[in-house]
């Protein structure tokens, strides 16, 4: 089977979500992914409230992070976070459905630069994180160089 760049971004997707079980515990789901850009949710629970009941900004903080590793890592090189800053906006409140929209902004050579959108389910504006990756050794899905096409 060959696979063309958005083939190759769905099955580093599905490897990397197998692998990670801090996004799976937290309940976040990938909703989408291309080559440079993820989409994920996370319902915000109880337990993820801080001391002036909104959710704490760790947890938004992890979403965003997560998102931004399946876009730096959906080219199916292996790719860490090199540095990351975030802006909080607006508070999420206890069952609000957050979602993170993190999309590619550069890619050079073994770094990235990308910015991820933090939103609940009304559109609003939580978190604003900026993201620079960085790539290392290996592939997230192995395939051979015989599999990938020119698509």
């Amino acid at each position: 089977m060959q696979f063309d760049a958005q083939q190759l971004a769905e099955l580093a997707g599905k490897t990397m979500y197998e692998r990670d079980p801090a996004s799976q515990k937290l309940g976040m789901t990938l909703d989408e992914i291309r080559p440079g850009y993820a989409r994920m949710r996370m319902r915000v629970r109880e337990d993820m409230l801080n001391g002036h009941g909104t959710c704490h900004g760790g947890y938004i903080f992890m979403l965003a992070d997560s998102a931004f590793a399946f876009a730096c890592n959906s080219h199916n090189f292996n790719t860490v976070g090199a540095g990351c800053s975030i802006d909080y906006l607006a508070p999420g409140r206890e069952g609000d459905l957050l979602s993170a929209e993190a999309v590619e902004q550069a890619l050079s050579g073994k770094t990235g630069v990308y910015d991820i959108v933090v939103t609940n389910q009304e559109g609003r504006k939580l978190a604003l994180f900026r993201g620079k990756s960085h790539r290392v050794n290996g592939m997230v899905a192995e395939v051979s160089n015989t599999q990938l096409s020119n698509s």
